[in-house]
């Protein structure tokens, strides 16, 4: 079958193509110690927003996941679960940001917010890119109709809750600009696994969207971010953070809440040694001039 249009291919060959600069002169050793809402963490590679992982992977793999990115002292971020599986996420004690699925029933959204800040979540979300089906109709996830968000709409979640509210699925200058006029407090460049074909890479998008919000809000980015030198490329492009997501799904078959430590800290460990080579020695001084494309 071909992949000819399949945007994981498309990104992941556009992320190879870019190169770095090397500059050791004045560099230092690299510390990639990461902010985020106040808090701080060791590392600014994260965990995707993963879902249905129980079907996929077994019973445990949802706290697998938790507590391996807790020994990491990264942050978790998850997708869609039945409150019970997100409160014993929570009592986990790693630090967790939740996406919402755009839901049809706004008071779901409105009401799984409520429960994402009574758990004190580091900070939640919202996925514009799940409404539509692969035809184009409403989606349907477990029997939930899905629906597209109007900017006014945003602007009540975003009101709604004390916690950031972030808006994962944003791909263009378009949607990037409506959020933030709605109060987002963080934007994920994401094409959600290839939820359309021919989707721009979010690295290609990424240095547009960054000088509009001009650090304003943090931006993050998922999709064929795999290893440590992935990270790097978005992080110098503009990103505060990025995500993990199919890999430490790997990982917790392997290994469990280990595989998963022992997956990012290995990226971190990547990141440093980039970030080293590089003279963009912490995330304040990441440079976009090292970044060369093919």
């Amino acid at each position: 079958m071909s992949d000819i249009g399949n945007s994981n291919r498309i990104t992941r060959e556009y992320i190879d193509s870019l190169l770095i600069e090397t500059r050791y002169m004045d560099s230092a050793n690299p510390d990639p110690a990461f902010t985020l809402y106040g808090e701080t963490f060791s590392s600014p590679i994260m965990t995707a927003a993963l879902s249905h992982l129980k079907p996929r992977l077994g019973e445990d793999a949802p706290l697998a996941l938790a507590n391996g990115a807790k020994a990491a002292d990264t942050v978790l971020w998850y997708g869609m679960a039945e409150e019970d599986e997100i409160e014993s996420l929570s009592k986990t004690g790693v630090r967790m940001i939740e996406i919402i699925k755009p839901y049809a029933d706004r008071d779901l959204i409105f009401k799984k917010l409520e429960t994402a800040e009574k758990l004190h979540h580091l900070a939640a979300g919202i996925d514009i890119d799940h409404p539509f089906a692969e035809d184009g109709s409403p989606d349907d996830i477990e029997g939930f109709k899905m629906a597209p968000l109007s900017t006014a709409e945003l602007a009540e979640f975003c009101k709604s809750t004390k916690l950031p509210l972030i808006i994962k699925g944003v791909l263009s200058l378009r949607d990037a600009e409506r959020c933030l006029a709605a109060g987002a407090k963080g934007l994920v460049l994401s094409h959600h696994n290839n939820r359309i074909e021919y989707a721009i890479p979010p690295l290609a998008v990424l240095p547009e969207i960054a000088e509009l919000v001009s650090g304003e809000i943090p931006l993050f980015v998922d999709c064929e971010i795999k290893t440590g030198m992935d990270a790097f490329k978005a992080l110098a492009l503009g990103a505060a953070g990025v995500c993990i997501g199919r890999p430490l799904m790997g990982a917790i078959r392997e290994n469990g809440a280990d595989g998963v430590r022992d997956y990012l800290l290995k990226a971190n460990n990547e990141l440093k040694k980039a970030m080293a080579y590089t003279g963009c020695y912490n995330l304040k001084k990441m440079d976009p001039t090292v970044i060369r494309r093919l």
